[in-house]
């Protein structure tokens, strides 16, 4: 019994120490805190306190992005960060920099307590910004991240600057803690824009979900209007998909002299608007479209996703042929929204198809460049134009639309007007996010859409997508009843075929398009123009074209880098096109029955 007592005595022993060893080693898990203040906003400077607790190893390593997703262009948000330090307890431990974002700490295997600096002073959707008025931030040009250690979620407390009472972001709160959030890991922060300061909040519900508004500065918008018509947005592009995968979503709103974009985020956007806009239909119809196009990314990009869009890699440009889908449907679908809740008239929403194809057909970069090639290239092009870009480049936006409607239209077709886009893109977030989670390829995006056509589309996808072939449009209309006609069929205008721009005072030649007039007889960029058959001119000169014949020379004298030159121009036939858009007067049934799908589908 002495015996057996010792044992029984020692085995709780030994369960006791390992039961203090297991609590040990989770009280020792690898934990982050981070704390964002700004007692001096009119200096434009965030101060970040970032808290690592439990981190093993003699060092740490600290990244900062360089790029934000939704925006295509290496930032080198880093450039922006001074003062860094870092102490372990009371002392100050060794800190240097490995390049341009990277931070090792010598830890010593111990907790430590890192802060620093970040200026912030552009006032965009994908920056950050803080003056005495307001802050706003997206994460990825605030925060760093431990190497190796994405996924560890962290805390963010906020420190509001005295007199700023307003916190708005899609991070959860913490109950019981004012202005301190969770965040399931880095991705997530990086994904969660905020805004500080004292903006109004509007608010309405959702398919059961609470929707708020964040608006700040002064513009001259109704509030029960606004979040009515807001409504109505949201409620038609949950339709498409089924179902809203959020609890709650933000809309950041900035009201400024003049601005407009947007980008999307996990279940927030932050949008720029000019503040005078929601005054005249055109402006409010604007601004609504722009909800309607960042809140359909909701679904199509942050959840069903090419497959190089996530998960990110912060460090460097990630590659996709793609994007005509992620943007360009997106944009498709924001006025297709619009028609179908009620905010866009029949006539208003052929306007716009009319409009996005004679935009895309006059683009000159539309011959040079794939709807693919354009979405790869978009890190050295998009977000970088110059003067040359017009003949060169043509954006994932406007040509991913058209393609988008190109598609709708054969499904339509294919399916007698009972299948849409709608149920192919619903049955690709039903594969790819819900059941797989994970992004979609190329050719299984193709796949998705042969599932609803019923045959292959590899011609469609080689000829428009990955070729630059001119789709003929009317083919595809017909089957919603719709005629295009080039208005300017007929017609024997002149074209200079340059723009030029008075911003100095003078008028300078600012984009040159290619195979013009202006092109074909030398006319660069930047030149000056002085006179015009011997009358000195003021003004933009193509003012005057229309009063000149095809086949008519201009005798322009020009100041090019301070030499003075004479340049004789022939006016050339004007080419531009000029679509307009018309139902037809006695469409088919069938035609009646896919135009009910697609702009009312019950």
């Amino acid at each position: 019994m002495c015996m057996q007592r010792i044992i029984h005595s020692w085995a709780w022993g030994v369960l006791l120490l390992l039961a203090v060893a297991l609590s040990s080693s989770a009280s020792a898990a690898p934990t982050i805190t981070y704390r964002l203040s700004m007692p001096e906003p009119h200096t434009h400077y965030f101060e970040v306190e970032m808290r690592l607790q439990g981190f093993r190893g003699k060092h740490l390593d600290l990244t900062m992005p360089v790029w934000t997703p939704g925006s295509y262009l290496i930032r080198e948000f880093p450039r922006n960060v001074e003062a860094f330090e870092a102490q372990a307890g009371n002392r100050q431990v060794s800190a240097s920099k490995l390049d341009k974002n990277t931070w090792r700490v010598a830890t010593g295997g111990k907790d430590v307590t890192v802060t620093y600096k970040v200026y912030a002073f552009e006032l965009t959707v994908r920056t950050s910004f803080l003056d005495a008025s307001h802050g706003y931030l997206n994460g990825t040009s605030v925060f760093m991240y431990p190497e190796g250690h994405k996924d560890l979620p962290s805390t963010l407390t906020v420190v509001p600057f005295q007199g700023w009472s307003k916190v708005s972001t899609g991070l959860p709160p913490v109950p019981g803690q004012p202005f301190t959030y969770r965040a399931a890991n880095y991705d997530v922060l990086a994904d969660s824009p905020i805004e500080i300061g004292n903006h109004e909040i509007l608010s309405f519900e959702s398919n059961g979900v609470k929707h708020e508004v964040a608006m700040y500065g002064d513009a001259n918008y109704d509030p029960a209007r606004l979040t009515a018509d807001m409504k109505r947005v949201t409620d038609e592009s949950t339709k498409i998909f089924g179902e809203l995968p959020v609890d709650y979503y933000l809309f950041i709103v900035h009201n400024l002299p003049a601005g407009g974009g947007g980008l999307e985020h996990l279940n927030s956007t932050t949008l720029q608007a000019t503040r005078t806009a929601y005054g005249t239909e055109r402006g409010y119809q604007g601004f609504l479209t722009l909800v309607a196009h960042e809140y359909f990314h909701l679904w199509n990009v942050k959840r069903l996703r090419p497959a190089g869009l996530g998960p990110f890699d912060y460090n460097q440009e990630v590659y996709t042929n793609l994007l005509w889908v992620s943007e360009g449907f997106t944009s498709y679908y924001a006025d297709l929204i619009m028609r179908r809740a009620g905010l866009l008239s029949e006539r208003e929403h052929l306007d716009k198809i009319a409009s996005s194809i004679t935009s895309v057909e006059n683009t000159p970069g539309n011959k040079v460049v794939s709807a693919a090639e354009s979405s790869f290239n978009t890190w050295i092009k998009q977000y970088r134009p110059d003067e040359n870009s017009y003949n060169t480049h043509l954006s994932y936006y406007s040509k991913g639309a058209l393609l988008g409607m190109l598609l709708d239209l054969e499904i339509l077709k294919a399916t007698n007007g009972t299948k849409s886009l709608d149920d192919a893109l619903k049955a690709l977030y039903d594969e790819y996010y819900k059941k797989k989670d994970r992004g979609y390829t190329d050719r299984e995006f193709q796949q998705g859409i042969e599932k609803f056509t019923g045959r292959s589309m590899e011609d469609f996808f080689r000829r428009y997508v990955y070729g630059k072939e001119t789709p003929d449009y009317n083919a595809f209309l017909s089957t919603v009843g719709i005629r295009l006609t080039d208005v300017n069929a007929g017609t024997n205008q002149p074209l200079l075929g340059a723009a030029i721009s008075t911003a100095s005072g003078k008028p300078v030649v600012s984009i040159v398009t290619r195979n013009g007039s202006a092109w074909q007889a030398g006319l660069n960029v930047n030149d000056e123009i002085i006179a015009v058959n011997g009358y000195r001119v003021s003004e933009d000169i193509n003012r005057s074209i229309p009063a000149y014949a095809v086949g008519d020379v201009l005798e322009l004298v020009i100041s090019r880098s301070g030499q003075l030159m004479v340049i004789p121009v022939k006016l050339l036939k004007d080419q531009t096109l000029k679509y307009r858009a018309e139902l037809v007067p006695s469409p088919t049934e069938a035609q009646r029955k896919a135009y009910q799908k697609w702009t009312n589908p019950k």
